[in-house]
């Protein structure tokens, strides 16, 4: 079976949360030193990745990327190329936390405003008193995620992840910050596996609600957050746009 397919270009890998929690074993189990980085596009990154010929290089460098939006899943079944399910960055990072919990894995979180890492990680361990968070960083830092690469102040965050000890590291800058920081920096640290995904940290804090579970089933997360916050709508009206490319695009648009 073939392992992925691309959607405007775009990379996803054909996996269940199943299938990518095993991925992440098989990483964390490695001797290779080399970090693995696991991307979360949703149909909104990838429109963007669609007319951004880096941010697309970007995902398809990625070692795991995971389809993080009912859009893609929709496609793919439509254009008969179909993904097995929707995989969120979420869940899968709470599948890694549980994983952690039980091999007593190193974890660092970084992003999100200041004082949210640290509830995250008080919230983490009250659930998985196991999990090792060995550190935590605000996002409000100078780096490549703001077009400042090589920032000292992003220097001794990249020191700090390293001096942790971490085996995996949450990166919680939002996209497409979050996966140019990675792809700009995993080469300098030296952790098993990053992970960017986006609001994971707020939900972890409790700063941010995940939409109820019948959203979740029926794939309206984004509607549950447009009822929350209305100002999304420009963000969102790309939802029906990529549909009516995949409808009425005479190119093949899923290969």
């Amino acid at each position: 079976m073939e392992e992925n397919i691309k959607i405007f270009g775009v990379k996803i890998n054909k996996t269940t949360l199943d299938g990518a929690i095993n991925k992440v074993k098989e990483f964390l189990k490695s001797n290779d030193n080399n970090p693995k980085a696991i991307y979360t596009p949703n149909t909104e990154i990838v429109m963007a990745a669609k007319d951004d010929n880096f941010l697309r290089k970007i995902i398809n460098d990625g070692d795991l990327v995971i389809a993080d939006g009912i859009g893609l899943i929709y496609a793919s079944k439509i254009k008969k190329r179909p993904l097995p399910e929707r995989v969120t960055g979420f869940d899968l990072s709470i599948e890694m936390l549980k994983l952690a919990n039980k091999e007593k894995y190193n974890v660092f979180l970084l992003g999100g405003k200041e004082g949210v890492a640290k509830q995250a990680k008080e919230n983490i361990i009250k659930e998985y008193p196991n999990v090792n968070i060995v550190g935590f960083h605000n996002g409000y830092f100078k780096g490549t995620h703001i077009s400042q690469p090589g920032h000292n102040e992003e220097k001794k965050v990249i020191e700090e992840i390293n001096k942790s000890g971490a085996h995996m590291l949450f990166v919680g800058l939002g996209a497409p910050k979050q996966e140019k920081w990675i792809h700009e920096n995993k080469d300098k640290l030296n952790c098993k596996v990053i992970i960017g995904n986006g609001g994971t940290m707020d939900i972890l804090a409790g700063m941010v609600k995940r939409a109820p579970d019948i959203y979740q089933k029926l794939g309206l997360e984004w509607f549950y957050r447009l009822i929350k916050d209305p100002k999304r709508i420009k963000r969102q009206m790309v939802l029906p746009l990529f549909m009516f490319k995949i409808l009425f695009s005479s190119q093949d648009v899923i290969e």
